[in-house]
């Protein structure tokens, strides 16, 4: 009877569902990115709130061991965000549990400038101090190159990130990093199911993380994750996530240790509730049952999103050809396959526009664009209003508020990125129609500019 009921609350929420996607009024703006949900997804949150169970539970370890054998590594943990991700993935590395590899206060990370700040701020927000890489205005990643030279003795980390889907120089950062015994994070938020010789991005190094925010590979609205396949690390993020508990049992569970009254930590008395026991300064970035069950869902989905991200990707370069003059599109790393979030563009110097008249014309004319993110991070408010301390390559230690000219100048393919460089959308809802519209408009503003 019960189960009889669960199918007749579905059937009736899916009802609903079709009568408003029909009423919908039909889209004229072309966003840059966006979800791609079905009756699936909207039939696992009635399963997920039918049970009532509301914070993370069945559903979300069906979600972890999926995701986790997808990519092929023998952890993941969710988090609310990918952010939260970010965030829960370095401040594991300044766990004691570590020992001498443990991250500490004044310790540097390597970053790049060219992106989102929540691979940034991770390192502020655990006092350490970023040393700013420059990246290649072609393939938008990292310059590997230039990785040695901005090293020190305090350099303990590389945290970068695959641009917009397309994997940086895994070959060589990987092998800088083990001849340097440098920590490794792949921040993969945007480039989930892209690869390196056929291996998923975001398994290489130490820890990887991804995001499930809406306009991401797969969606559970909001929603994150970081994957590892060292058992440790995974402890230690689980402990950060939750609460910074020592304990990993999952809610509604005790005494998984079999030790709950039997340990002594710290300067608690003897045997002190193993359930209330906190090893680290912890955060609650848990998700819900119900973001679980949409994920679990869109995973099913994530070859076929994949597949369509990479035709939109080929579909717009093709109507674009021949405007090499004028603009550059995205170039992966050799031996990538990426998993394009978004389609890169660059206005070429010597054009007879800019990248702001270019992104203008097509805002006004329903085709959106996005930068890429920060820019030059270096530049943003953050970093200029305050004296938060950083390095750029192998430069000296300054503060943000120091910065000017000639330090931004020290990151040219940066300035290039932020100057000249934008993208717009090649997600799966869009269609050969909004592609084409894309397309041609951008054909339409250089070719009147040209004459």
């Amino acid at each position: 009877m019960h189960e009889d009921l669960r199918e007749k609350a579905k059937l009736a929420a899916l009802e609903y569902l079709r009568a408003a996607r029909a009423d919908a009024p039909k889209r004229d703006y072309i966003p840059p990115s966006g979800k791609k949900i079905g009756d699936e997804e909207l039939c696992a949150m009635i399963d997920a709130s039918l049970d009532m169970w509301l914070t993370a539970g069945r559903f979300n370890d069906m979600f972890e061991e999926a995701f986790a054998k997808k990519l092929g590594a023998k952890f993941a943990l969710t988090a609310n965000s990918g952010s939260s991700a970010n965030l829960i993935a370095l401040s594991a590395l300044t766990s004691p549990k570590l020992g001498e590899r443990a991250l500490k206060a004044g310790d540097e990370v390597v970053a790049v400038a060219a992106g989102f700040p929540t691979t940034v701020n991770p390192i502020f927000q655990n006092s350490l101090v970023p040393v700013f890489v420059d990246c290649d205005p072609e393939t938008y990643n990292i310059r590997a190159d230039k990785i040695e030279e901005a090293l020190s003795p305090k350099t303990k980390a590389v945290f970068i990130a695959h641009t917009l889907g397309s994997p940086f120089d895994l070959d060589k950062i990987s092998e800088i990093c083990r001849r340097r015994n440098l920590w490794l994070i792949e921040d993969s938020c945007d480039a989930l199911g892209a690869k390196f010789r056929g291996k998923y991005a975001g398994t290489f190094g130490h820890i990887g993380t991804f995001s499930f925010y809406p306009a991401h590979h797969i969606t559970m609205g909001e929603g994150g994750a970081a994957v590892t396949s060292d058992p440790l690390l995974r402890k230690i993020m689980l402990s950060f996530r939750d609460w910074g508990r020592d304990c990993w049992c999952k809610p509604g569970k005790d005494d998984t240790c079999k030790s709950r009254f039997r340990l002594k930590r710290g300067n608690l008395p003897d045997g002190y509730d193993h359930k209330y026991t906190y090893s680290h300064i912890g955060y609650n970035l848990k998700i819900t049952d119900w973001q679980a069950a949409v994920g679990l869902e869109q995973l099913k989905k994530l070859d076929s999103f994949i597949a369509a991200r990479t035709e939109n990707a080929r579909f717009l370069a093709e109507k674009l050809a021949g405007l090499e003059e004028f603009i550059a599109l995205p170039k992966a790393q050799a031996e990538t396959e990426p998993s394009w979030f978004g389609f890169l563009i660059s206005v070429r110097a010597g054009a007879p526009f800019s990248k702001r008249e270019l992104v203008e014309y097509l805002e006004e004319n329903g085709v959106g664009t996005r930068q890429l993110f920060a820019g030059n991070i270096l530049r943003q408010p953050m970093i200029t209003e305050s004296g938060a301390p950083l390095r750029i390559g192998g430069g000296p230690i300054k503060r943000g508020n120091e910065l000017g000219e000639a330090d931004y100048a020290l990151l040219p393919g940066t300035e290039a990125i932020m100057n000249n460089s934008f993208w717009v959308g090649c997600f799966p809802g869009l269609g050969e129609r909004e592609l084409s519209k894309t397309a041609a408009a951008i054909r339409a503003f250089a070719e009147s500019k040209s004459k």
